[in-house]
């Protein structure tokens, strides 16, 4: 009798333990559960809020758009505008200028830095200026159909930053760690070459415009530019920064504009874009800087050069 009693009281035990542990795994998944939905609730918000179609301005250079779920390889053109920055009301110009391919059958991607002072044919302006006074004439369509005319490739997508708000993106992501490829010192801040150094908002902002001081000139800013896109990347996919993710979209939504839509994200998460886009090969335009013959300061492709870079993004978009 006692036998039986002891045994019926370890199998009560047992049960309540496994109930226990069932209900704890039941409020595990349920809170996840809620914690995507409000996740996936507030990105949809932001997309729709960042959401900016180009206009039919744009010429459309492939013969139908890239088509995501049969993983064809993408571009995307990528802005830094000074809108803002230093006190600027006005458009402003694309301080940054980069072309990224991003090919989910190789899991590769490039990114192309394009010198701010090329010169080169403005499309739809009517003149030959400076790559980066496409955008200050015409906003985002112009800057694209002028990279598409110097680069003979189509952009798929483009997203704008307001250059300003890389001090709230930074700060909203708890600040990003670089090593500095030199040292310098910048609107009060001073870097050091080969150091780890911890940036908040405003000192990354420093740490990505100095120009002159740099002896690869506008070639050093725009690696230093692509070191500070990196870092914020890193912060942004580290599980920590995941739980200030709130904070994150919204200084996304106050400083960004692109034409991605949730459909596209959700199809280039599915479509092995993201494995790709974890293997980066940077890549910078050549040239050479000189003074023209109106006394501007401009960079001067040569035909090799820009057959380089026609050739490299071609294959990289399977285009050849």
């Amino acid at each position: 009798m006692d036998s039986r009693s002891s045994r019926r009281s370890r199998t009560k035990k047992k049960n309540k333990v496994v109930r226990f542990i069932f209900s704890f795994l039941l409020l595990f998944l349920v809170v996840v559960g809620i914690y995507v939905f409000d996740v996936y609730r507030n990105v949809d918000n932001t997309t729709d809020k960042i959401y900016e179609p180009v206009d039919e301005e744009v010429e459309k250079v492939r013969a139908s758009s890239a088509n995501l779920n049969s993983k064809d390889p993408i571009s995307i053109l990528l802005l830094g505008v000074d809108t803002g920055d230093l006190g600027r009301t006005e458009r402003g110009r694309s301080d940054t200028m980069m072309v990224v391919t991003v090919n989910p059958n190789t899991k590769k991607s490039t990114i192309m830095s394009i010198p701010r002072d090329t010169y080169t044919e403005i499309v739809g302006y009517g003149i030959s200026d400076k790559i980066n006074h496409a955008y200050a004439f015409g906003g985002n369509s112009m800057a694209i159909n002028s990279v598409q005319n110097l680069l003979d490739i189509p952009i798929d997508y483009y997203v704008t930053v307001n250059m300003a708000g890389i001090q709230e993106i930074v700060n909203a992501v708890g600040g990003v760690d670089v090593v500095s490829p030199l040292t310098f010192t910048q609107d009060g801040y001073t870097f050091y070459q080969d150091e780890v150094n911890h940036l908040d908002g405003n000192a990354a902002l420093a740490f990505a415009r100095m120009r002159y001081e740099d002896p690869d000139g506008d070639t050093g800013r725009q690696a230093r530019q692509r070191i500070i896109i990196e870092g914020v990347v890193n912060k942004v996919t580290s599980a920590s920064t995941l739980l200030n993710y709130q904070s994150i979209l919204g200084s996304l939504s106050n400083n960004v504009q692109t034409n991605f839509q949730m459909k596209d994200y959700l199809a280039l998460q599915g479509n092995d874009y993201l494995a790709a886009a974890r293997n980066i090969t940077s890549e910078q335009m050549g040239g050479s800087g000189g003074m023209g013959d109106d006394g501007i300061y401009y960079n001067w492709l040569s035909e090799e050069e820009l057959f380089r870079v026609q050739s490299l993004l071609q294959s990289e978009l399977e285009l050849d």
